[in-house]
């Protein structure tokens, strides 16, 4: 399957309006192009006029149905592929639909590697593609990477060199600002490990003062300090034979470092108070949102304790750089919190996703995930709405909109004379594509265009 203008299309069909945007995003960067339907009966109007790879639909919808619907798209093209996607499914009703000739029945919340790798199937000239989606699919049965939300080229670029560097012994430092999961790919190199059987350790190095963290890291013995009343082992032995993982090292002090060097170069510590070396058998995964490379340099991080902890960088990408993933996110959490405070919720506005997906989260993905607990605790009715933001995303978002806006409009008249349209065109395009951050369905919409003739004019300016 290429990414190109003969990209098979796909016939999406779904009355909810979020869940479509969230479908679309995916298909397309799975290089199908997608066509969009909001009920049975404009699904099937679209079959008669058009054809299709496959058909991804939805069944319960407002007119007609999509048992109703398929059944009508299967007497007009007996060999196109229908899938189904319920949230109120049942093993008879599965088999029931298989018989009648769907080609797959999917249940809601959706597994998309498991949507994935079913439109492969369905579609012809699909299957050189499928031993890699099975390949992928194997790497992420490692149990942590179900906690990743993210379907974003930064995110499997990341996810990528997870699974390459998790089986290994490497020291791994993961850079990154806060609240963007550092401890989440800390937890899938843990469990991507031979170690996974071991325990996960986990220190917070800005929590303890420089002495409360040597008791924390190394033990102590008795009467080593005052209310020191019996031996205590530390994070480092507790972690021998899996994994220890160091979260803001940048936060500790020179002499802590000291010794942090001394536990990696020669996997041994001592309690404080005491005098007898211990081996330690640990793997240190070490996480920080400072830049240890220009501290080293400056003096204020030791230099040789960076180069033992940097054997592997991992950055984990801030949520303005992956905006395409906002719609997962939030469908994520919108479910997460209704099951927890007992909500029922059918989904997000329009209005209020496009706020989400403007506002440029400076808390990252934590600071979304506290956005919409709230928004569920406070929403009226069924669906999530802008009224149920915190203030501060509704009123930044529409100041980072209009001062785009601003700024597109002044650098759209800033065009001299005697350009040509297909520059001023170009010129235009970029210029937006820049003002949302990248967001090409955003840059689309706003151009008033459709994704895929955004796609192919990128290309031809070498910019994908």
């Amino acid at each position: 399957m290429t990414k190109n203008d003969d990209a098979a299309a796909i016939l999406l069909v779904d009355d909810d309006k979020t869940h479509r945007f969230t479908l679309r995003t995916l298909i397309q960067k799975w290089g199908w192009r997608c066509v969009e339907a909001d009920d049975g009966d404009t699904a099937v109007a679209a079959v008669e006029k058009h054809q299709y790879a496959a058909v991804l639909m939805d069944i319960r919808m407002a007119r007609i149905d999509g048992r109703a619907a398929f059944a009508r798209i299967h007497a007009l093209r007996p060999g196109l592929p229908v899938l189904l996607m319920t949230a109120y499914s049942t093993v008879e009703d599965a088999v029931a639909m298989m018989k009648e000739g769907v080609f797959d029945y999917l249940t809601k919340p959706l597994d998309f590697d498991r949507l994935r790798l079913a439109l492969v199937r369905a579609c012809d000239g699909g299957l050189e593609t499928a031993p890699r989606l099975e390949d992928e699919k194997k790497s992420k049965e490692n149990p942590a990477f179900a906690a990743i939300i993210g379907e974003s080229q930064a995110m499997k670029e990341l996810l990528r060199l997870v699974a390459r560097v998790a089986p290994t012994e490497a020291t791994v430092l993961i850079r990154g600002e806060s609240g963007t999961g550092k401890e989440l790919i800390a937890d899938a190199l843990h469990q991507g490990s031979h170690r996974r059987g071991g325990p996960f350790i986990k220190v917070n190095c800005a929590a303890l003062t420089e002495t409360l963290l040597e008791s924390e890291l190394f033990g102590h013995e008795k009467g080593a300090f005052t209310g020191a009343d019996r031996r205590r082992d530390g994070k480092f032995m507790q972690a021998d034979g899996g994994t220890l993982f160091l979260d803001e090292i940048g936060e500790t002090s020179p002499a802590m470092q000291v010794k942090l060097l001394r536990a990696l170069q020669q996997r041994e510590i001592q309690r404080v108070g005491g005098e007898t070396t211990i081996k330690v058998d640990a793997r240190v995964i070490a996480a920080t949102n400072r830049d240890l490379e220009r501290e080293a340099r400056n003096g204020a991080f030791r230099e040789d304790l960076y180069y033992r902890l940097n054997v592997v960088q991992l950055e984990t990408p801030p949520l303005r750089d992956r905006v395409e993933d906002i719609p997962l996110l939030v469908e994520h959490f919108m479910r997460k919190f209704a099951g927890q405070n007992r909500r029922h919720v059918e989904g997000v506005t329009d209005e209020c996703l496009r706020l989400l997906i403007a506002y440029p989260w400076p808390g990252n993905v934590r600071e979304l995930e506290n956005a919409m607990e709230r928004g569920v605790i406070l929403m009226q009715g069924d669906y999530l709405t802008e009224q149920s933001l915190p203030l501060t995303v509704c009123r930044r978002s529409e100041c980072v909109a209009r001062q785009s806006d601003q700024r597109l409009d002044g650098e759209a008249a800033s065009s001299a004379p005697g350009d040509s349209l297909s520059e001023v065109e170009k010129r235009l395009i970029l210029q937006t594509l820049a003002a949302v951050g990248g967001n090409k369905s955003e840059a689309a919409r706003r151009l008033g265009i459709t994704r895929k003739t955004l796609h192919n004019k990128l290309e031809r300016y070498g910019q994908v």
